[in-house]
């Protein structure tokens, strides 16, 4: 073999030390719980096309408009990726090259707007993202941002008044919606009514809740008149990460956030991820979808009862979409970064999350956020996530007792074992003794 050629090989071979390090992430995978609500499992075809010889092709431009020669098919590809992306959220132009969302929402502060110009969008602590404008980052530093909050934390119920008064004030040239941790459906029509009424562009963030509208769990922003979408293609849409954004259908607001992608803010898109997001987007499209959709709301409206009938304080009284936000400070004594390690302890993964108006840290918040996007996708239906929600209270009620713990992480691992994620997860090694199911349930 030449010296110029490297050997046909894999990673185990190749890097086992990196290969290691992968082996035990999927059998941390396999073996626990994933609660995170913006994390998901994506399928067989999808890692497979992201792992594709796409990966060897820059693609500067865009379909038919490239830098570089031999495009005909990663123009092909890209294509397919953006009439599937239409069809599911039924608008006019979609960018899909964004690398992920904060990206996309950076794309489209530099398509609308000019340095110092404001933007009206929800205070993070009362579950907005941080790219709608939290000082620590770049946005923030070239745009003022102003926000709305919730006028009730323990229903969840949004001040459309006050945004109205404060957008009147202000004059915003962005009126943004959309949320991060926030368990409650949205006014569109009153987002509109607002951004009609001072003449901002009304754009919706929909990262986290992209599938459950592209599944008909949940409503439609495009259907109240909303100008703008963005979103990740993992979390409820259940692709690869990555992001996009959409135009309902003004063309030359397409052509302004195309220009802000590329060359404004990217180079050559990663064109195996567009690939990955064509196959996601295509899943997305089937029926089947539609019916894991309404189960993830299903599921995650179970889990809330139960957390709430546990004496957990829910931020928002409840859910209406795929997550719950907890007060597990004010519930019980114990911060949201102890609550997630001890629930690490036991094979539950969550996050620890600020709450409205919270006193604590961001690093040692008062709250967990928890949700039903990976559960479902796994086949979980709503006894199985009451069982997962009694085990988490159970964690945290007996966070001193190690011989409950112990239970705890062995009944969260045969919960695991009886609902495998996609066979490509599987782990190559499993302790003797354990279950050797690799077959999958169908993905509802």
């Amino acid at each position: 073999m030449s010296i110029l050629t490297r050997a046909p090989t894999n990673i185990n071979a190749q890097d086992r030390e990196l290969q290691q390090a992968i082996a035990a992430e999927t059998r941390r995978q396999h073996e626990g719980l994933e609660l995170i609500p913006s994390e998901n499992y994506v399928s067989k075809a999808v890692l497979e096309t992201l792992a594709s010889t796409l990966t060897n092709k820059y693609a500067e431009g865009y379909p038919g408009r490239r830098y570089y020669g031999g495009q005909e098919h990663t123009d092909t590809v890209e294509r397919i990726a953006i009439d599937r992306a239409k069809r599911l959220f039924n608008a006019k132009f979609a960018n899909v090259q964004p690398l992920s969302g904060a990206p996309a929402n950076l794309a489209v502060y530099a398509a609308l707007l000019k340095p110092g110009d404001t933007v009206l969008g929800m205070d993070l602590s009362h579950g907005g993202h941080l790219t709608h404008g939290h000082p620590v980052t770049f946005p923030a530093k070239v745009f003022r941002f102003v926000r709305y909050a919730m006028g009730d934390p323990e229903t969840g119920a949004l001040d459309y008044e006050a945004m109205r008064q404060t957008a009147l004030q202000e004059r915003p040239k962005l009126l943004l919606a959309g949320f991060s941790a926030y368990s409650r459906n949205l006014d569109y029509q009153a987002f509109v009514d607002i951004g009609r009424e001072v003449g901002a562009y009304v754009m919706a963030d929909i990262a986290h809740i992209a599938g459950l509208i592209a599944g008909h769990a949940l409503e439609n922003p495009f259907d109240y008149g909303f100008d703008i979408l963005t979103t990740t293609t993992h979390k409820t849409l259940r692709g690869p990460r990555g992001g996009m954004v959409l135009v309902r259908e003004d063309a030359a607001l397409a052509k302004k956030i195309d220009k802000a992608v590329f060359p404004g803010l990217q180079g050559g898109p990663h064109m195996n991820t567009i690939a990955a997001k064509a196959v996601a987007f295509g899943e997305a499209l089937h029926p089947s979808f539609t019916r894991y959709a309404h189960q993830v709301c299903a599921n995650a409206k179970t889990m809330a009862d139960v957390l709430s009938a546990r004496g957990l304080r829910l931020i928002g009284g409840g859910t209406e979409n795929h997550l719950v936000l907890a007060d597990v400070y004010g519930s019980l004594g114990i911060s949201g970064s102890k609550a997630q390690d001890l629930l690490d302890s036991v094979g539950i993964t969550v996050n620890k999350n600020v709450i409205a108006d919270d006193t604590r840290s961001a690093m040692d918040p008062s709250g967990i956020r928890l949700g039903t996007p990976a559960l479902t996708t796994r086949g979980f239906f709503q006894a199985d996530c009451a069982r997962v929600a009694h085990l988490l209270v159970d964690a945290l009620e007996h966070s001193t007792d190690e011989d409950r713990l112990r239970a705890i992480r062995a009944e969260v691992r045969a919960l695991a074992e009886a609902h495998p994620i996609p066979a490509s997860f599987i782990p190559e090694r499993r302790p003797a003794g354990r279950s050797q199911r690799t077959t999958v349930p169908a993905r509802r």
